[in-house]
């Protein structure tokens, strides 16, 4: 027989440790609702002080407004607020604190002292509460404005405590929420100190691009483009990211909605289809957006963290950000499409179609015979060499191997004739020419095939570096390279340092923001080293695999670089025995290829 349970009414202090699992997940949520209650009273500055990652201290004090002394207790109370009277208010709210649940959330779970000094009084007041309950209040000490101190975070519910990341990652979320707040309050001023040490402090008054730099690496910020695109009676505004700086992750990718921190699918599926033929999947751009919209037009009472919302117009929002970002990038230099983009018709091996390219740069197997070409051609290419001398295909793979790779590897064989197109003995390809200085044309059975030799060279590189993993042999510099820091890159090198050592670099901090390159991998050129670290620290890589794919990119053959035919063979030869050949690292396809009936659709026999 099932038992009979008694509905009763939950404690007040019960009801308020439940809200709080919704409000408070981590010290940076605490962060979050303080300083979105200081910008709310008015707050020209907003100073934070968080000690040990926020569980044992958190400070937000700012010049606000201030709170009367009656009326403290009712701050503290759930579902008090001075927001919103009327439902009506519900669908036209323009403040960020409007529920009433954040500061009875956050003394529920922590020691909470929340001090203030209403504009006009002559006198603070101070109210204390622990565990959800009041402990003490009475007059205080202050000038202006509201300071709250947050101690012993969850230590009255340790099942939370549990579910907290190091020190450093709690440190590093908060740094991140306050961020992401400032960048939308220009006019007002900002700090952040972390276990004694000031982050930042940022003054009232900036521009956009000003405060982005004091987050963003230079090399991220020097490729950033403004926008501002208005339609209809909704704006959008900000920052926009140059492809060519484009991460591996999107850690980078910002929204907002009329000032508000957001983090919406909508909007950023339009953001990436404003980037479209211009990123591959794997890669984010980096983007500061603004949307301002009627407050009647969404819904941010969707979620308790209001980091969600609900819009009427989705269609309406979706084309005013993309109309705003292409505004962004069609100011940019240098802008590279996708292969494929725009392209149809033949079958593409693992991507879409490349573009045909320039046909007029004429038959590299006569440009070979050249006085000098030759030679120049083989320097280009020696980097290739040195790897392909040392990567050993997988044994299942028995594909002969071509004339000219074994004359590389000492054998007594013929160079192939020139001016003639060349069989790659055994693989059913035959070597037609280089069209473009960028693609390798073949011959496969009945089928015209185009392979991407800068993807290509990519994949091999990459199947090399993940065979010789990581031995850590390094190439000493004569004069080691200096590389400034912005703050930013220093934390993410601490990050890959292990890595960089074990692929190769040898590392050395010169002061707080300087870093020595005392040595470099074998196969990087000294030239590209400190663009390869840049790289890497601008977060284009996550993790060692990343780093790999970097290094292949930076080492591998250029797009627009002629090969002499026996370069064009070695590298066809090694690539038709390298593992996932079909795509290069990032995920671009390397070959395309054209059936009889794909040619007849172009031609439009059919």
């Amino acid at each position: 027989m099932l038992e009979t349970h008694i509905i009763r009414v939950l404690p007040a202090g019960l009801k308020n440790q439940i809200a709080a699992g919704e409000v408070v997940e981590r010290p940076a949520s605490v962060v979050k609702e303080l300083v979105e209650n200081s910008l709310d009273a008015g707050g020209g500055r907003v100073d934070v002080t968080v000690e040990r990652g926020g569980r044992s201290r958190i400070v937000v004090q700012d010049n606000g407004v201030g709170i009367a002394a009656d009326q403290l207790n009712l701050a503290v109370t759930r579902h008090a607020t001075s927001k919103i009277q009327s439902f009506d208010d519900l669908s036209a709210i323009s403040s960020f604190g409007f529920r009433g649940e954040a500061l009875p959330s956050i003394a529920s779970v922590s020691r909470f002292t929340m001090t203030s000094c209403a504009q006009g009084s002559d006198e603070a007041s101070s109210i204390e509460i622990r565990a959800g309950e009041l402990f003490a209040e009475g007059p205080a000490a202050l000038a202006s404005g509201t300071r709250v101190e947050v101690r012993d975070l969850f230590a009255n519910t340790p099942a939370r405590l549990k579910f907290l990341k190091t020190e450093a990652t709690e440190n590093r979320k908060c740094q991140d929420t306050l961020m992401r707040i400032s960048l939308a309050h220009l006019k007002s001023g900002f700090s952040l100190t972390m276990g004694g040490r000031e982050a930042f402090r940022l003054p009232p008054g900036q521009d956009l691009p000003a405060r982005i730099r004091t987050f963003w690496p230079p090399a991220v910020c020097d490729g950033l483009r403004g926008f501002d695109y208005e339609r209809d009676g909704y704006r959008v505004h900000g920052m926009a990211g140059s492809p060519a700086t484009a991460q591996g992750r999107g850690n980078r990718i910002l929204l907002y909605v009329n000032g508000r921190p957001v983090q919406d699918k909508l909007m950023l599926g339009a953001v990436r289809q404003a980037y479209k033929g211009m990123l591959i999947s794997r890669e984010y751009p980096q983007i500061v957006l603004f949307l301002e919209v009627p407050t009647d037009a969404v819904d941010v009472n969707v979620h308790p963290t209001k980091l969600e919302v609900r819009f009427i117009e989705e269609s309406r929002v979706f084309s005013i950000i993309r109309g705003g970002i292409m505004q962004a990038v069609s100011q940019m230099d240098e802008i590279e499409p996708m292969a494929g983009a725009g392209f149809g018709g033949p079958s593409v091996t693992g991507g879409s179609p490349v573009s045909s390219g320039d046909f007029s740069s004429g038959s590299p197997a006569r440009r070979s015979h050249q006085p000098g070409a030759l030679a120049s051609d083989h320097a280009k290419f020696s980097s290739y060499r040195e790897f392909k001398a040392e990567y050993n295909p997988p044994k299942d793979m028995d594909l002969p191997i071509s004339p000219v790779f074994m004359e590389n590897r000492g054998m007594d064989a013929p160079p192939p004739d020139a001016t003639e197109s060349v069989p790659l003995a055994g693989t059913g390809y035959t070597y037609l020419g280089q069209v473009s200085d960028t693609y390798l044309v073949l011959r496969e059975g009945k089928s015209l095939v185009l392979v991407d030799q800068h993807a290509a060279h990519e994949r091999v590189l990459l199947a090399a570096m993940r065979e010789q993993r990581t031995k850590g042999d390094s190439q000493p510099l004569g004069l080691p390279i200096e590389v400034p820091l912005h703050s930013s890159e220093v934390e993410i090198l601490q990050g890959l340092r292990d890595d960089l050592r074990g692929m190769g670099f040898i590392l050395e901090m010169d002061g707080p923001a300087k870093v020595l390159i005392r040595g470099i991998p074998p196969t990087l050129d000294t030239g590209k080293a400190k663009e390869y670290l840049v790289d890497a620290l601008a977060e284009k890589a996550k993790n060692l695999d990343d780093l790999w794919i970097l290094m292949s990119c930076k080492t591998a053959i250029k797009a627009n670089q002629p090969l002499a035919v026996d370069e064009a063979l070695a590298l066809l030869d090694v690539w038709l025995k390298t593992p996932e050949r079909d795509y290069c690292p990032h995920g671009r396809p390397v070959v395309v290829r054209w059936n009889p009936s794909d040619l007849e659709k172009l031609f439009k026999r059919k």
